[in-house]
């Protein structure tokens, strides 16, 4: 009993590491779902391959935790006894993927296929920054990699739909747009928070200008389309909590806060336009 018992608790330590197998940053979710979650509903239609897309999709999100632990640990960073846990995270994750992508394929989408080719180039660009140890505070890397996120907003609508509707491509720049703005404001947020004494009108001012001006410009393009009617002009509202956000942020320095709680409220807002975009589409 007890030499079964040895070998059920190494199983668990060695392999079976929730942080091996769990993204670290919780956040980092909203920028997957947020676009698939609009692609499907703006689809409305639930297909077997909708069930595969989403398996591949959530299987492609989460061996990035993995994969990264392999390169730390082959680059010094973390110990070697890491290894085996995240190699077998890491192979498990791309088999279940590729069984799906194989569904995908088999059953006449595999013109998906050509919207993981940006995702690749991103997750080698990642980990070669991981490798040079590099990777922390990578503001251009992290609005790409949010921008091949965004491309599970078309892959949702071709799934439901079945065939490559250029309806796709306009999803995919509206929840990038959304997602590059929250990624800007929340590097603003981190940048207050280790300010000693609050900046004047003027320093709060400078600091927030490129969250406030990407998210104005979110506003007013939004506005623009639906005043040429190429979309609803309801779906503005989508972007305007955002955009008081980043108001508010930028005259209410995060001096002090935990990182934790400044991406809590980002989540909440991320999740607000979700919800109004699908209501408002």
């Amino acid at each position: 009993m007890n030499r079964l018992t040895h070998r059920s608790m190494s199983i668990r330590d060695y392999l079976l590491r929730r942080s091996v197998a769990w993204p670290a940053d919780h956040g980092s979710w909203v920028f997957l779902l947020s676009p698939l979650i609009i692609g499907l509903a703006v689809g409305r239609r639930w297909t077997e391959p909708v069930t595969y897309l989403i398996v591949a999709a959530v299987c492609g999100f989460l061996v990035r935790q993995p994969m990264t632990i392999v390169i730390k640990a082959l680059s010094g960073r973390r110990s070697r006894s890491d290894l085996p846990a995240a190699l077998f995270w890491s192979t498990l994750y791309s088999l279940i993927g590729l069984v799906h992508v194989l569904g995908l394929v088999l059953r006449g989408m595999g013109y998906l296929l050509h919207l993981a080719i940006p995702g690749v180039a991103v997750f080698v660009w990642y980990l070669y920054l991981v490798w040079s140890r590099d990777e922390r505070r990578q503001l251009m890397l992290e609005i790409v990699g949010s921008g091949v996120f965004a491309l599970t907003a078309p892959a949702g609508l071709w799934a439901a739909l079945g065939y490559p509707d250029r309806l796709g491509w306009l999803l995919w720049l509206l929840t990038w747009a959304q997602s590059a703005a929250s990624i800007v404001y929340v590097y603003l947020r981190l940048q207050q928070r280790v300010l000693k004494t609050p900046p004047t009108a003027q320093g709060k001012l400078i600091m927030g200008l490129p969250a406030v001006t990407l998210t104005s410009l979110n506003v007013l393009g939004v506005a623009a389309l639906g005043a040429d009617g190429l979309i609803s002009l309801a779906l503005t509202l989508a972007y305007i909590p955002q955009w008081i956000e980043a108001l508010w942020g930028t005259y209410r320095p995060a001096i002090g806060y935990k990182p934790s709680w400044i991406g809590i409220r980002q989540l909440g807002v991320s999740t607000l336009y979700t919800l109004l975009f699908v209501w408002a589409w």
